[in-house]
């Protein structure tokens, strides 16, 4: 596949705006479609990568994702023209849609919407998620580190707390080896 970062700063805020602009349902989907499938700028496996760091640091991964991918190709502002893209356009949404659901919260059409509009987002966490997969399938480790972290979190309902840092030192120890 090939890659081609943004070109310009200008290219950068658009692209992360159109990322914030159609992130109903979870921006993780949308930023995988615009940034691999639509605009190129990542490989899959770049993505995962870049969306694995981001998991495992404090805050909204994909806003994790805009500072880290904005300062990679245009320094501190890329970081900061990037994040203001991401994040205009929903701020605006979320302040008016928080004011109308304040209003309408109660009437069961309202509460069978945001019930619908949560399954939605599921499905496509879900979808996305078994995209991320295709970069790791051949790797026997990551499968196994895949499998164990959810087994772990999942069904043993161990604190992510403890989980994520014994990942992480796992994963660096499994990528050292070339495992991953």
């Amino acid at each position: 596949m090939q890659v081609t970062p943004p070109r310009s700063l200008t290219e950068l805020f658009f692209g992360f705006l159109a990322i914030g602009a159609r992130s109903f349902g979870g921006v993780l989907p949308w930023a995988y479609r615009t940034m691999v499938e639509e605009r190129r700028w990542l490989t899959p496996a770049d993505f995962a990568e870049t969306i694995g760091l981001c998991q495992f640091l404090p805050g909204p991964n994909i806003l994790n994702a805009s500072i880290v991918l904005g300062k990679r190709w245009f320094g501190v502002s890329g970081a900061v023209v990037a994040f203001l893209g991401l994040m205009a356009l929903p701020f605006v949404w979320v302040i008016a849609l928080g004011a109308l659901y304040l209003e309408w919260a109660s009437h069961p059409v309202v509460r069978a919407v945001v019930t619908g509009v949560g399954a939605t987002g599921a499905g496509f966490f879900i979808g996305t998620a078994l995209k991320l997969g295709k970069a790791l399938v051949r790797k026997p480790a990551a499968l196994a580190l895949i499998s164990a972290c959810f087994l772990t979190v999942g069904v043993g309902r161990v604190s992510m707390l403890i989980v994520l840092p014994l990942a992480a030192a796992i994963g660096v120890f499994c990528a050292r080896r070339d495992w991953l």
